[in-house]
């Protein structure tokens, strides 16, 4: 056989072992040339610090007392529990030393005049109303004929001071690879005040809870914007002597950051 035939034989085996080596080399690069996999806009650990104010109360669900006002500040802590492309489950717990309710007051003011012996007296008293408050005015005679009496009822208002937690609850973000997120919320815990709320008859100590919806609006991985809508209900579970109960549509926004 020639010699250069002989070279070309021996050639072709040295020339398929480059080609296969080159194919395997394509492959184990191609998984490293992809796309890269979008991150999560997600905390393992987060802080907040919250407001929330409703103008109103009224019989949405459960409550009956009205006109009633509610002021929370505080902080919040949230933990990620889960996490895939489709939601973000994250324990979220909240502590409120801050928690002011505002109640309808009647301030009513009597003047009674006796006949025997004459004699008149005035008095005034406040009280927070179960419904909304309305001016009022009157007069009139006993029936006995032993005197007269009038009245001006006039109405404003009283803020009561008092704190509140909500050690249990949850969050659920929806799409969690994007910047903007809605979600879920959802509460339970306390608040306690320096007087019985809503009415005189009513307890101090209230149970709360909350679910609602939003919309968290990332800045960054680490920090984000919280806008959210909550239904929030406030009663003594019959632990006082009435227990009318407080609904509240409640705003709320939250600045949070964590990593």
């Amino acid at each position: 056989m020639p010699k250069s035939r002989w070279f070309c034989l021996r050639r072709v085996p040295c020339d398929l072992s480059l080609v296969a080596l080159l194919f395997i080399s394509i492959c184990q690069l191609s998984p490293a040339q992809a796309a890269p996999e979008i991150p999560f806009y997600s905390r393992a650990n987060s802080f907040g610090i919250l407001a929330a104010y409703s103008d109103d109360s009224s019989h949405i669900l459960l409550g009956l007392a009205e006109n009633r006002k509610l002021l929370q500040i505080g902080v919040s802590y949230s933990r990620r529990l889960f996490i895939d492309r489709m939601v973000n489950w994250q324990y979220d717990g909240e502590l409120l030393p801050v928690a002011l309710d505002s109640d309808p007051v009647e301030n009513l003011t009597s003047t009674v005049t006796f006949t025997n012996p004459p004699m008149t007296t005035t008095s005034t008293t406040s009280f927070p109303t179960s419904t909304a408050c309305q001016p009022s005015s009157g007069s009139g005679t006993f029936p006995d004929g032993s005197g007269s009496y009038t009245y001006t009822a006039n109405c404003g208002r009283r803020w009561v001071v008092g704190e509140g937690m909500s050690p249990i609850g949850f969050q659920w973000n929806f799409m969690p690879r994007r910047k903007q997120q809605p979600f879920l919320v959802g509460h339970g815990g306390y608040m306690y005040s320096t007087q019985p709320i809503p009415v005189v008859d009513s307890g101090s100590f209230n149970f709360t809870f909350d679910f609602g919806v939003g919309v968290e609006l990332y800045r960054s991985h680490s920090r984000s914007l919280r806008v959210e809508y909550r239904y929030h209900h406030i009663s003594n579970h019959n632990t006082a002597e009435i227990n009318p109960g407080i609904d509240n549509g409640l705003f709320q926004a939250s600045y949070v950051f964590g990593r």
